[in-house]
Protein backbone atom coordinates (compact mmCIF):
# COMPACT_ATOMS: atom_id res chain seq x y z
CA UNK A 1 0.00 0.00 0.00
CA UNK A 2 1.32 3.42 -1.05
CA UNK A 3 2.22 5.90 1.62
CA UNK A 4 -0.15 8.89 1.67
CA UNK A 5 0.77 12.51 2.14
CA UNK A 6 -1.37 15.45 3.14
CA UNK A 7 -2.14 18.58 1.10
CA UNK A 8 -1.07 21.43 3.35
CA UNK A 9 -4.07 23.58 2.40
CA UNK A 10 -7.11 21.31 2.36
CA UNK A 11 -5.76 18.29 4.29
CA UNK A 12 -6.56 15.74 1.57
CA UNK A 13 -4.49 12.53 1.73
CA UNK A 14 -2.89 11.63 -1.59
CA UNK A 15 0.06 9.66 -2.94
CA UNK A 16 3.16 11.78 -3.37
CA UNK A 17 2.91 11.71 -7.19
CA UNK A 18 -0.47 13.50 -6.94
CA UNK A 19 0.94 16.37 -4.91
CA UNK A 20 2.69 19.44 -6.28
CA UNK A 21 5.53 21.23 -4.58
CA UNK A 22 5.09 25.01 -4.59
CA UNK A 23 6.70 27.68 -2.43
CA UNK A 24 7.85 25.13 0.15
CA UNK A 25 4.44 23.45 0.44
CA UNK A 26 2.86 20.26 -0.91
CA UNK A 27 -0.48 20.97 -2.62
CA UNK A 28 -3.10 18.87 -4.33
CA UNK A 29 -4.01 19.74 -7.93
CA UNK A 30 -7.27 21.43 -6.92
CA UNK A 31 -5.61 23.70 -4.36
CA UNK A 32 -2.83 24.51 -6.81
CA UNK A 33 -5.44 25.61 -9.37
CA UNK A 34 -7.61 27.46 -6.85
CA UNK A 35 -4.91 29.32 -4.96
CA UNK A 36 -2.14 30.03 -7.47
CA UNK A 37 -1.88 31.56 -10.92
CA UNK A 38 0.70 32.59 -13.48
CA UNK A 39 2.12 36.09 -13.89
CA UNK A 40 0.94 37.25 -17.31
CA UNK A 41 4.23 39.07 -17.94
CA UNK A 42 7.02 36.66 -16.91
CA UNK A 43 5.04 33.42 -16.55
CA UNK A 44 6.11 32.70 -12.96
CA UNK A 45 3.56 30.94 -10.73
CA UNK A 46 2.48 33.03 -7.73
CA UNK A 47 -0.02 32.81 -4.91
CA UNK A 48 -3.38 34.27 -5.86
CA UNK A 49 -3.19 36.46 -2.75
CA UNK A 50 0.11 37.91 -4.04
CA UNK A 51 -1.39 38.99 -7.38
CA UNK A 52 -0.28 42.60 -7.87
CA UNK A 53 -2.30 42.93 -11.06
CA UNK A 54 -5.92 42.13 -11.86
CA UNK A 55 -7.98 39.01 -12.47
CA UNK A 56 -7.55 39.46 -16.22
CA UNK A 57 -3.88 40.49 -15.98
CA UNK A 58 -2.28 38.72 -13.00
CA UNK A 59 1.20 39.96 -12.14
CA UNK A 60 3.96 39.12 -9.74
CA UNK A 61 5.14 42.05 -7.66
CA UNK A 62 8.41 42.44 -9.56
CA UNK A 63 6.70 42.66 -12.95
CA UNK A 64 4.15 45.14 -11.63
CA UNK A 65 6.90 47.31 -10.16
CA UNK A 66 8.97 47.20 -13.34
CA UNK A 67 6.33 47.46 -16.06
CA UNK A 68 2.96 48.66 -14.71
CA UNK A 69 1.30 51.49 -12.80
CA UNK A 70 -2.23 52.18 -11.61
CA UNK A 71 -4.26 55.13 -12.78
CA UNK A 72 -4.27 57.65 -9.96
CA UNK A 73 -7.89 58.54 -10.73
CA UNK A 74 -9.71 55.23 -11.25
CA UNK A 75 -7.15 52.63 -10.12
CA UNK A 76 -7.06 50.81 -13.46
CA UNK A 77 -3.97 48.77 -14.28
CA UNK A 78 -1.92 50.50 -17.00
CA UNK A 79 1.26 49.48 -18.81
CA UNK A 80 3.94 51.96 -17.83
CA UNK A 81 4.61 52.73 -21.49
CA UNK A 82 0.91 53.50 -22.02
CA UNK A 83 0.36 55.80 -19.03
CA UNK A 84 -0.40 59.50 -19.45
CA UNK A 85 0.84 62.35 -17.28
CA UNK A 86 -0.04 65.99 -16.88
CA UNK A 87 2.54 68.42 -18.19
CA UNK A 88 2.91 69.88 -14.69
CA UNK A 89 3.75 66.42 -13.27
CA UNK A 90 7.50 66.88 -13.60
CA UNK A 91 8.46 63.51 -12.06
CA UNK A 92 5.60 61.39 -13.52
CA UNK A 93 4.13 60.73 -10.10
CA UNK A 94 0.43 60.77 -11.11
CA UNK A 95 -0.20 58.30 -13.96
CA UNK A 96 -3.54 58.27 -15.80
CA UNK A 97 -5.22 55.74 -18.04
CA UNK A 98 -6.36 57.06 -21.44
CA UNK A 99 -10.01 57.51 -20.42
CA UNK A 100 -9.17 59.44 -17.26
CA UNK A 101 -6.57 61.53 -19.03
CA UNK A 102 -9.16 62.67 -21.54
CA UNK A 103 -11.63 63.31 -18.73
CA UNK A 104 -8.92 65.41 -17.11
CA UNK A 105 -8.40 67.22 -20.40
CA UNK A 106 -12.11 67.93 -20.48
CA UNK A 107 -11.91 69.43 -16.99
CA UNK A 108 -9.01 71.62 -18.21
CA UNK A 109 -9.97 72.07 -21.84
CA UNK A 110 -7.44 74.75 -22.84
CA UNK A 111 -3.81 73.75 -22.41
CA UNK A 112 -0.81 76.04 -22.48
CA UNK A 113 1.08 76.68 -25.69
CA UNK A 114 3.83 74.14 -24.92
CA UNK A 115 1.42 71.29 -24.15
CA UNK A 116 2.29 68.23 -26.22
CA UNK A 117 0.50 65.01 -25.24
CA UNK A 118 1.50 61.57 -26.39
CA UNK A 119 0.19 61.39 -29.97
CA UNK A 120 -2.76 59.08 -30.61
CA UNK A 121 -2.50 57.76 -34.16
CA UNK A 122 -5.64 56.82 -36.06
CA UNK A 123 -5.80 55.17 -39.46
CA UNK A 124 -3.26 53.49 -41.69
CA UNK A 125 0.22 54.99 -41.97
CA UNK A 126 2.89 55.95 -42.56
CA UNK A 127 1.41 59.25 -43.84
CA UNK A 128 -0.38 60.94 -40.94
CA UNK A 129 -1.71 64.51 -40.88
CA UNK A 130 -1.92 66.73 -37.83
CA UNK A 131 -3.98 69.91 -38.23
CA UNK A 132 -3.53 73.11 -36.23
CA UNK A 133 -6.43 75.51 -36.81
CA UNK A 134 -6.34 78.91 -35.13
CA UNK A 135 -9.62 80.59 -34.15
CA UNK A 136 -9.94 84.18 -32.94
CA UNK A 137 -12.46 86.77 -31.72
CA UNK A 138 -14.58 84.23 -29.79
CA UNK A 139 -12.62 84.29 -26.52
CA UNK A 140 -10.36 81.86 -24.69
CA UNK A 141 -13.41 80.43 -22.98
CA UNK A 142 -13.37 76.99 -21.26
CA UNK A 143 -17.06 76.36 -21.93
CA UNK A 144 -16.63 77.06 -25.63
CA UNK A 145 -13.56 74.82 -25.70
CA UNK A 146 -15.52 72.00 -24.03
CA UNK A 147 -18.30 72.36 -26.57
CA UNK A 148 -15.81 71.96 -29.42
CA UNK A 149 -14.02 69.04 -27.73
CA UNK A 150 -17.33 67.26 -27.14
CA UNK A 151 -17.93 67.31 -30.89
CA UNK A 152 -14.42 66.31 -31.95
CA UNK A 153 -13.91 63.56 -29.35
CA UNK A 154 -17.40 62.05 -29.28
CA UNK A 155 -16.23 58.75 -30.78
CA UNK A 156 -12.44 58.79 -30.48
CA UNK A 157 -9.82 61.09 -28.91
CA UNK A 158 -9.07 63.13 -32.04
CA UNK A 159 -8.37 66.68 -30.84
CA UNK A 160 -7.17 68.93 -28.02
CA UNK A 161 -7.07 72.71 -27.60
CA UNK A 162 -4.21 75.06 -26.77
CA UNK A 163 -3.60 78.68 -25.86
CA UNK A 164 -1.89 80.66 -28.61
CA UNK A 165 -0.32 83.99 -27.74
CA UNK A 166 -0.37 85.16 -31.37
CA UNK A 167 -4.18 85.39 -31.23
CA UNK A 168 -6.08 88.40 -29.92
CA UNK A 169 -8.86 86.52 -28.14
CA UNK A 170 -9.08 82.93 -29.29
CA UNK A 171 -7.63 79.43 -29.18
CA UNK A 172 -6.01 76.77 -31.32
CA UNK A 173 -7.56 73.43 -32.30
CA UNK A 174 -4.98 70.64 -32.68
CA UNK A 175 -5.75 67.18 -34.03
CA UNK A 176 -3.86 64.04 -33.16
CA UNK A 177 -2.05 62.39 -36.10
CA UNK A 178 -4.73 61.01 -38.43
CA UNK A 179 -4.54 59.36 -41.81
CA UNK A 180 -6.04 61.34 -44.69
CA UNK A 181 -9.04 59.01 -44.63
CA UNK A 182 -9.64 59.80 -40.95
CA UNK A 183 -9.19 63.54 -41.48
CA UNK A 184 -11.67 63.53 -44.35
CA UNK A 185 -14.31 61.16 -43.01
CA UNK A 186 -13.92 60.60 -39.25
CA UNK A 187 -12.95 64.06 -38.03
CA UNK A 188 -16.26 66.01 -37.74
CA UNK A 189 -15.01 69.16 -39.45
CA UNK A 190 -18.43 70.26 -40.69
CA UNK A 191 -19.97 70.19 -37.23
CA UNK A 192 -16.88 71.73 -35.64
CA UNK A 193 -16.81 74.67 -38.05
CA UNK A 194 -20.52 75.28 -37.64
CA UNK A 195 -20.23 75.24 -33.84
CA UNK A 196 -17.18 77.52 -33.83
CA UNK A 197 -19.03 80.08 -35.94
CA UNK A 198 -22.05 79.94 -33.64
CA UNK A 199 -19.75 80.62 -30.66
CA UNK A 200 -18.47 83.77 -32.32
CA UNK A 201 -15.12 82.49 -33.61
CA UNK A 202 -13.61 83.57 -36.90
CA UNK A 203 -10.57 82.28 -38.74
CA UNK A 204 -10.27 83.51 -42.34
CA UNK A 205 -11.75 86.88 -41.41
CA UNK A 206 -9.32 87.26 -38.52
CA UNK A 207 -5.96 88.35 -39.88
CA UNK A 208 -4.25 86.52 -37.00
CA UNK A 209 -5.20 82.94 -37.92
CA UNK A 210 -3.44 80.19 -39.81
CA UNK A 211 -4.17 76.63 -40.89
CA UNK A 212 -1.02 74.55 -40.34
CA UNK A 213 -0.68 70.93 -41.39
CA UNK A 214 1.96 68.54 -40.04
CA UNK A 215 2.93 65.44 -42.03
CA UNK A 216 4.93 62.63 -40.44
CA UNK A 217 8.53 62.51 -41.68
CA UNK A 218 8.34 58.73 -42.05
CA UNK A 219 5.84 59.31 -44.87
CA UNK A 220 8.73 60.58 -47.00
CA UNK A 221 10.91 57.48 -46.82
CA UNK A 222 12.36 54.74 -44.67
CA UNK A 223 15.85 56.21 -44.43
CA UNK A 224 17.18 59.69 -43.70
CA UNK A 225 18.47 59.94 -47.27
CA UNK A 226 15.09 59.02 -48.77
CA UNK A 227 13.34 61.51 -46.51
CA UNK A 228 15.77 64.30 -47.37
CA UNK A 229 15.39 63.73 -51.11
CA UNK A 230 11.59 63.77 -50.94
CA UNK A 231 11.46 66.79 -48.60
CA UNK A 232 13.84 68.63 -50.94
CA UNK A 233 11.35 68.04 -53.76
CA UNK A 234 8.56 69.42 -51.54
CA UNK A 235 10.56 72.62 -51.05
CA UNK A 236 11.25 72.83 -54.78
CA UNK A 237 7.55 72.42 -55.57
CA UNK A 238 6.67 75.31 -53.26
CA UNK A 239 9.30 77.56 -54.80
CA UNK A 240 8.48 76.70 -58.42
CA UNK A 241 4.72 77.09 -57.95
CA UNK A 242 4.82 79.90 -55.39
CA UNK A 243 2.34 82.17 -57.18
CA UNK A 244 -0.27 79.42 -57.52
CA UNK A 245 0.19 78.33 -53.90
CA UNK A 246 -0.02 81.94 -52.76
CA UNK A 247 -3.41 82.18 -54.45
CA UNK A 248 -4.45 78.84 -52.95
CA UNK A 249 -3.36 79.93 -49.46
CA UNK A 250 -5.62 83.05 -49.33
CA UNK A 251 -2.71 84.84 -47.64
CA UNK A 252 -1.22 88.15 -48.65
CA UNK A 253 2.44 88.35 -49.59
CA UNK A 254 3.05 90.48 -46.50
CA UNK A 255 1.44 87.90 -44.20
CA UNK A 256 3.63 85.18 -45.67
CA UNK A 257 6.77 87.23 -45.21
CA UNK A 258 5.96 87.38 -41.51
CA UNK A 259 4.53 83.92 -40.78
CA UNK A 260 5.50 81.60 -43.65
CA UNK A 261 8.46 82.97 -45.60
CA UNK A 262 9.77 81.27 -48.70
CA UNK A 263 13.30 79.87 -48.94
CA UNK A 264 14.01 81.18 -52.43
CA UNK A 265 14.14 79.35 -55.74
CA UNK A 266 17.21 77.29 -56.64
CA UNK A 267 17.74 75.10 -59.67
CA UNK A 268 18.18 71.83 -57.75
CA UNK A 269 15.88 70.57 -54.94
CA UNK A 270 18.76 69.53 -52.65
CA UNK A 271 20.23 73.03 -52.89
CA UNK A 272 17.06 74.43 -51.33
CA UNK A 273 17.11 71.81 -48.57
CA UNK A 274 20.79 72.51 -47.83
CA UNK A 275 20.00 76.22 -47.63
CA UNK A 276 17.08 75.49 -45.27
CA UNK A 277 19.21 73.29 -43.02
CA UNK A 278 21.85 76.01 -42.67
CA UNK A 279 19.23 78.27 -41.11
CA UNK A 280 19.48 81.20 -43.52
CA UNK A 281 15.76 81.93 -43.29
CA UNK A 282 12.93 82.65 -40.87
CA UNK A 283 13.36 79.75 -38.44
CA UNK A 284 10.06 77.98 -37.99
CA UNK A 285 8.20 80.88 -39.61
CA UNK A 286 8.69 79.46 -43.08
CA UNK A 287 6.25 78.09 -45.63
CA UNK A 288 7.54 74.57 -44.90
CA UNK A 289 8.93 74.33 -41.38
CA UNK A 290 11.61 71.64 -41.00
CA UNK A 291 12.50 72.24 -37.36
CA UNK A 292 10.23 69.56 -35.88
CA UNK A 293 12.03 66.23 -35.39
CA UNK A 294 9.05 64.03 -36.32
CA UNK A 295 7.02 66.11 -38.77
CA UNK A 296 7.19 68.51 -41.69
CA UNK A 297 4.91 71.48 -41.05
CA UNK A 298 3.11 73.29 -43.87
CA UNK A 299 2.41 76.81 -42.59
CA UNK A 300 1.41 78.73 -45.70
CA UNK A 301 -2.37 78.57 -45.42
CA UNK A 302 -4.74 81.09 -43.93
CA UNK A 303 -7.18 79.93 -41.27
CA UNK A 304 -10.70 79.02 -42.31
CA UNK A 305 -14.01 77.76 -40.97
CA UNK A 306 -15.16 76.51 -44.37
CA UNK A 307 -15.09 72.72 -44.23
CA UNK A 308 -14.39 72.27 -47.92
CA UNK A 309 -11.33 74.53 -47.69
CA UNK A 310 -9.88 72.50 -44.80
CA UNK A 311 -10.40 69.23 -46.67
CA UNK A 312 -9.08 70.66 -49.94
CA UNK A 313 -5.93 71.86 -48.19
CA UNK A 314 -5.33 68.40 -46.73
CA UNK A 315 -5.85 66.85 -50.15
CA UNK A 316 -3.46 69.33 -51.76
CA UNK A 317 -0.72 68.51 -49.25
CA UNK A 318 -1.34 64.80 -49.85
CA UNK A 319 -0.93 65.33 -53.60
CA UNK A 320 2.28 67.32 -53.12
CA UNK A 321 3.66 64.56 -50.89
CA UNK A 322 2.77 61.97 -53.54
CA UNK A 323 4.65 63.94 -56.18
CA UNK A 324 7.67 64.42 -53.92
CA UNK A 325 7.87 60.74 -53.01
CA UNK A 326 7.16 59.15 -56.39
CA UNK A 327 8.72 61.54 -58.94
CA UNK A 328 12.39 62.06 -59.62
CA UNK A 329 13.99 65.50 -59.42
CA UNK A 330 13.88 65.84 -63.21
CA UNK A 331 10.26 64.71 -63.45
CA UNK A 332 9.19 67.19 -60.77
CA UNK A 333 11.18 70.02 -62.36
CA UNK A 334 9.47 69.35 -65.69
CA UNK A 335 5.93 69.24 -64.28
CA UNK A 336 3.80 72.32 -64.94
CA UNK A 337 1.08 73.47 -62.54
CA UNK A 338 -1.58 72.55 -65.12
CA UNK A 339 -0.19 69.02 -65.27
CA UNK A 340 -0.23 68.77 -61.49
CA UNK A 341 -3.84 69.92 -61.05
CA UNK A 342 -5.14 67.96 -64.03
CA UNK A 343 -4.31 64.82 -62.07
CA UNK A 344 -6.34 65.93 -59.04
CA UNK A 345 -9.46 63.82 -58.61
CA UNK A 346 -10.51 64.56 -55.02
CA UNK A 347 -13.85 66.41 -55.19
CA UNK A 348 -13.12 68.92 -52.39
CA UNK A 349 -9.76 69.83 -53.91
CA UNK A 350 -11.15 70.13 -57.44
CA UNK A 351 -13.98 72.37 -56.22
CA UNK A 352 -11.60 74.64 -54.33
CA UNK A 353 -9.12 74.85 -57.21
CA UNK A 354 -11.98 75.93 -59.46
CA UNK A 355 -13.13 78.52 -56.93
CA UNK A 356 -9.62 79.99 -56.86
CA UNK A 357 -9.32 79.84 -60.66
CA UNK A 358 -6.45 77.39 -60.39
CA UNK A 359 -7.96 74.42 -62.22
CA UNK A 360 -7.18 74.21 -65.95
CA UNK A 361 -9.55 76.95 -67.06
CA UNK A 362 -12.70 75.06 -66.09
CA UNK A 363 -15.72 76.93 -64.69
CA UNK A 364 -16.75 76.56 -61.06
Amino acid sequence: MKELYTCELCGASLPTEQLYHFDGQELCAQCLDNHTLFCSYCGERIWESDNAGTTDTPLCQDCFDDHYVRCCRCGALVRETGAYYEESDEFDERPYCLDCFHTLSRDKPIHDYYYKPEPIFQGEGPRFFGVELELDQGGEDPDSARALLDIANAGYPLMYIKHDGSLDDGLELVTHPLSLEWQLHAMPWEELCRKALSLGYRSHRASTCGLHIHVSRTAFGNTQQEQDQAIARVLYFFEKHWEELLKFSRRTQRQLERWAARYGYKEHPMDILDFAKKGYHGGRYTCVNLQNPDTVEFRMFRGTLKTNTILATLELIDRICDAAVHLSDEELKGMAWTTFVSGCQQPELVQYLKERRLYVNEPV
